[in-house]
C-alpha cells in the first residue's frame, strides 16, 4: 500500500510526510485490474444469464465501444494510465529530494525498460518470429506513460506540467482536425481513415502490423501521457496537507464532473473515441478516474471502512505479476476443467440456450475465484513483486 511521503513539488510546498498509508490507491488499482482479470467476464456473463431488457444494457458496457462513444469498459485502460501517473509522484517524489535528479532518472528508465519488455513478452515475445512482435500494446502504452510523465514531474513545476497537459490535447486535436489525411483528402476521424491509423500503417516497424494500424500505436500514445499527468496532478493534491480531507474528496469527485463535462461537450466537435485516443477521450476517462479516485478516498481513508475492499487490496499489491501471470498460465483452460464446456472461449449471446449461458457464467465464476486464490496467496505470504 502507498506511504504518504514528502514529495518535491515547488508550488507545493504544503506537502509532508504523514504516519500511515493511503489505502485508497491501492484499492482503486486493484479494481481497475478486477475488470481486466476476470470480473468484466464475470459481471458479463452474469447478466447475459439473467437476460431481459436490463441484460441488453448492462452486457455491452463490458466490451469496448464499437468506435465512436464511451462504454464502462473504455475506462479500465486509461485507468491504468492514470494509476501509473499517481505512482510516479509517490515513486519519485521522495527520491529527487534525498538523491537527486540522476537517481530519479536511473529508476525512470529502469522501470520504463522492465515494463516496455514485459509487454513484449505478454504479446507472445519472439515464440512466432521476430516479424511477429508487437511493439506496441497494453504494457508498452503504461511504460511510455511512466517514462513522460516521471520526465516531466521531475523537471517541471506543477504550472509547466498543466500547460504541458494542455498543450499535448490541444496540439493532438488541432493536428487530427486541421490537417488532411494522406488518400483522404480531408480531416477524418472515421475508422482506417484518420492519422493515427495512417501513420502507423506506414511507419509501425515490423510486418505483423505493417499495411494496418494498432490501436496502441504510435501518434495515440502521445495524448495518453496526459492520462498519465493527470494522475501526477491528483497524488499532488492527495499529499498536499493544507488541504482537508473532505475538501480533497470533493476537489476529486467535482472537478471530475468537470472533466467529463468538457470531454463530452468536446466531444461534438472531437469525438470520443478511445482507438484513437482523443483529447475529448482522455477528458472524459481522467474525469472519471479522479472522481473514482475520490469515491474510494472517502470510503477507505476518510471514513476508513477497509474491511470491504481487502480483495481489490490482495489484486492492487501485485497487478502486473497478476496481469502477466493471467496470460502466461492459461487459467482459462484450467477453470472449463470443472465446468466441461465444448470451448473455454467466453461469448455473451441472449440468445444461447439458458444451460450456455450458465455453463459460461460457471467458467467465469471458477476463473475469477482462481485469480482471487493467487492473489491471496501472495498477499498472505508477503509476496510482492516491484519493477
Amino acid at each position: 500500500m502507498e506511504e504518504k511521503i514528502n514529495v518535491e513539488v515547488p508550488e507545493q510546498p504544503s506537502v509532508e510526510p504523514v504516519k500511515g498509508r493511503i489505502v485508497s490507491v491501492d484499492v482503486l488499482r486493484g479494481f481497475d485490474m478486477f475488470w481486466i482479470v476476470g470480473g468484466s467476464a464475470f459481471f458479463a456473463a452474469f447478466f447475459n444469464l439473467a437476460g431481459g431488457k436490463l441484460g441488453e444494457i448492462i452486457v455491452p458496457q463490458f466490451e469496448h465501444a464499437k468506435w465512436e462513444g464511451f462504454h464502462f469498459y473504455d475506462l479500465i485502460f486509461p485507468l491504468f494510465a492514470f494509476i501509473v501517473g499517481m505512482s510516479v509522484v509517490f515513486s519519485l517524489g521522495k527520491l529527487v529530494k534525498r538523491e537527486g535528479k540522476k537517481a530519479a532518472y536511473k529508476r525512470i528508465f529502469r522501470r520504463f525498460i522492465i515494463l516496455y519488455l514485459l509487454g513484449i513478452i505478454y504479446y507472445g515475445g519472439i515464440n512466432h518470429g521476430v516479424q511477429n512482435i508487437r511493439l506496441l500494446g497494453v504494457l508498452q502504452r503504461l511504460a511510455f506513460v511512466y517514462l513522460f510523465a516521471g520526465i516531466i514531474f521531475v523537471n517541471l513545476r506543477l504550472r509547466g506540467m498543466i500547460i504541458t497537459a494542455v498543450g499535448i490535447l490541444l496540439a493532438y486535436w488541432a493536428f487530427l482536425s486541421f490537417v488532411p489525411v494522406p488518400g483522404v483528402g480531408h480531416p477524418s476521424f472515421e475508422m482506417g481513415a484518420n492519422w493515427p491509423n495512417w501513420f502507423d500503417a506506414h511507419y509501425l516497424p515490423l510486418r505483423k502490423w505493417r499495411g494496418t494500424w494498432d490501436p496502441e500505436g504510435i501518434l495515440s500514445t502521445i495524448p495518453a501521457i496526459v492520462s498519465g499527468l493527470l494522475g501526477v496532478f491528483t497524488s499532488i493534491l492527495l499529499l498536499n496537507k493544507n488541504i482537508p480531507d473532505m475538501k480533497k474528496v470533493w476537489y476529486f469527485i467535482g472537478g471530475g464532473a468537470v472533466l467529463v463535462a468538457l470531454g463530452y461537450l468536446w466531444g461534438l466537435q472531437f469525438p470520443v473515441i478511445k482507438r484513437l485516443w482523443t483529447s475529448s477521450y482522455v477528458l472524459v476517462a481522467g474525469g472519471y478516474s479522479a472522481m473514482l479516485m475520490g469515491i474510494f478516498y472517502y470510503i477507505v481513508d476518510v471514513r476508513k471502512w477497509q474491511k470491504w475492499a481487502l480483495p481489490f487490496i490482495w489484486i492492487g499489491m501485485n497487478p502486473i505479476t497478476l496481469y502477466m501471470t493471467v496470460n502466461i498460465v492459461d487459467l482459462w483452460a484450467f477453470a472449463n476443467r470443472f465446468v466441461g464446456l465444448k470451448s473455454a472461449h467466453v461469448s455473451f449471446n441472449p440468445d444461447l440456450p439458458l444451460n450456455e449461458r450458465f455453463g459460461i457464467f460457471m467458467l467465469a465464476s471458477f476463473f475469477l475465484f482462481f485469480v482471487f486464490t493467487i492473489v491471496r496467496f501472495m498477499f498472505k505470504r508477503k509476496i510482492f513483486i516491484r519493477i
